[in-house]
């Protein structure tokens, strides 16, 4: 007796939901046209600014988890003999938020080393050459590659506890300016810089010319006040205030600002004197000024599931070079043809960018003039797959994946879609590949019409975002293959048992449909049978396995 192979447990799905919408805005436009007394006065106050943002930074380091109310009081009274009462609340709360975000960054650091260290621990206890499966690999190819990994799991413990008892401790490691640009100090050829051009962007990047909103106060802002006519001024720190050419020492520059993009959403905002947040930066290496305004608005109300659902949605598949999306009405079939809208993700941080954004831009345009409400996507994050620990040699895999841009894309797209009036739809993005290539890339691939991978997926994430299954229901057999090929029905409802299974073999037939339903309405068929195949038979049949020769 054969044993049945054991079937594939799958995992438990999640259900779809409405990703709540944006709830802040940020906006920029350029300081032109600036005098060099401006620039002057811009780069003292950064990097007089700058400096007691530095020692803030320090200080709130120093003290860890025994921070306190009574211990930020004390460093904002500290900052603001050097500086204001206003100054020293803006860098005492982006002082707390910066070491905040460097927590969650830490323990982010230290889940990545824990799963590291179990993909090592789990493939090291593995025998050499031994295969693998999908949900875990086997051991190492040879004996020098275990002595290596071997020494790298060590390596990544001995870092798990340094990185587990700085947690413990409360210790956390800040650049202010930025690791990256640090570490282009000691390699100036590599990064095409010299010290003196190093030295300028270090310091630019040290600065602090930001300032908090405060509604109810005249625009918005009494530090960095921004006019409805886009005059710009600043309230100049105490030691500086010689340099005021305004009334109560402020400054007015000469630039003017002109926001092209939520001008008028900005423009409300300051007449009607609520909070406004601004921030003066200068872009080192196009020797540009820069003024950012950002505010916070309510948590945009997310509409309910069905009203997303109604008028159809497009699933969008996310890879690492393209989005493939399909547009698929109520009821989930596809409709028209597959979309791609690729996105090149090589070179800077700002080209990347702007390529998702240009994406993201065509992608919404396509949606509001298919008609539909809500844009279906899956719900990635790829934290504990990009270890080389789990891929090995498979580098190009792991590049890969770490090329899908899913924290940025989140947030770009929801912010995006909540402003072109478009609900986004998050799914579990389970088997979603797996099995719409499984159930429709064959069934829609025509002479004229390539259906890729992707496409296919596109189509599994929409119809999970709609509650239907991914599996497609076949279509019923013709009429002289219903008895040997099996019927199926496209009619039964999603509530009906049995409904894509085979039709269970009757002995009954339509010539006597008006005896069994007591009714005298004619049918289809005639009244008396020409076959013998269709004379009634109450017997039932049963297949002997054996023949009978006697």
């Amino acid at each position: 007796m054969t044993e049945q192979p054991k079937k594939k447990q799958l995992r438990t799905i999640d259900a779809p939901f409405v990703a709540p919408g944006p709830s802040g805005v940020a906006i920029r436009d350029r300081l032109k046209h600036l005098t060099p007394e401006d620039e002057k006065v811009l780069q003292l106050v950064g990097g007089h600014l700058g400096h007691l943002a530095s020692f803030d930074l320090a200080a709130r380091c120093a003290d860890g988890n025994d921070h306190d109310a009574q211990r930020w009081a004390a460093r904002k009274q500290g900052l603001t003999a050097a500086s204001s009462s206003r100054w020293a609340g803006s860098i005492t709360k982006a002082t707390h938020d910066q070491w905040a975000l460097s927590r969650r960054c830490q323990l982010a650091y230290i889940q990545n080393i824990e799963a590291g260290v179990r993909m090592l621990t789990h493939r090291l206890s593995q025998p050499l050459g031994g295969k693998g499966s999908k949900r875990a690999p086997g051991g190492y190819r040879s004996k020098g590659e275990w002595f290596h990994k071997s020494r790298r799991l060590h390596t990544l413990e001995h870092r798990l506890d340094t990185a587990r008892a700085d947690r413990e401790n409360g210790v956390v490691h800040v650049v202010r300016g930025g690791k990256k640009l640090l570490g282009n100090r000691h390699h100036l050829e590599a990064a095409h810089l010299t010290e003196a051009e190093w030295r300028h962007r270090w310091e630019a990047e040290r600065w602090f010319p930001a300032a908090d909103g405060e509604s109810g106060k005249r625009f918005g802002n009494e530090t960095i006040r921004v006019a409805s006519d886009g005059e710009v001024s600043l309230k100049l720190p105490a030691p500086l205030a010689h340099l005021a050419n305004a009334k109560h020492g402020r400054y007015v520059l000469t630039a003017r600002i002109a926001f092209a993009h939520r001008g008028q959403e900005w423009r409300d905002r300051i007449d009607g004197n609520r909070a406004v947040a601004y921030r003066i930066h200068y872009d080192a290496p196009r020797g540009r000024w820069y003024l950012t305004a950002s505010w916070q608005r309510p948590v945009v109300r997310t509409v309910p599931l069905e009203t997303a659902r109604a008028k159809g949605v497009i699933g969008v598949d996310t890879n690492a070079d393209h989005f493939a999306a399909y547009r698929l009405d109520a009821h989930g079939n596809p409709t028209g043809e597959p979309r791609r809208f690729p996105y090149d993700l090589s070179g800077m941080a700002d080209h990347r960018d702007a390529q998702i954004r240009h994406a993201i831009t065509r992608l919404l345009h396509w949606a509001k003039r298919a008609g539909v409400a809500a844009i279906a996507i899956e719900d990635l994050d790829f934290t504990a797959e990009k270890t080389r620990e789990k891929h090995g040699r498979r580098k190009r895999f792991r590049q890969l994946i770490s090329g899908i841009p899913t924290g940025r894309l989140k947030a770009r797209l929801v912010s995006m879609a909540a402003a072109a009036g478009l609900a986004i739809i998050a799914v579990d993005p389970a088997y979603t590949s797996l099995w719409g290539d499984q159930h429709w890339r064959k069934p829609l691939t025509t002479p004229r019409r390539k259906m890729s991978r992707h496409d296919a997926a596109g189509i599994a994430i929409g119809r999970r975002a709609l509650g239907h299954p991914i599996r497609r229901r076949t279509a019923p057999p013709h009429d002289d293959q219903s008895d040997r090929r099996g019927h199926r029905t496209a009619q039964a409802g999603s509530g009906t048992r049995g409904r894509e299974e085979t039709r269970h073999p009757a002995t009954d037939r339509a010539h006597d449909a008006r005896a069994r339903t007591g009714t005298r309405r004619r049918t289809r068929a005639t009244s008396a049978s020409k076959t013998v195949r269709d004379a009634l038979s109450t017997r039932t049949w049963v297949q002997d396995p054996l023949l009978r020769t006697g």
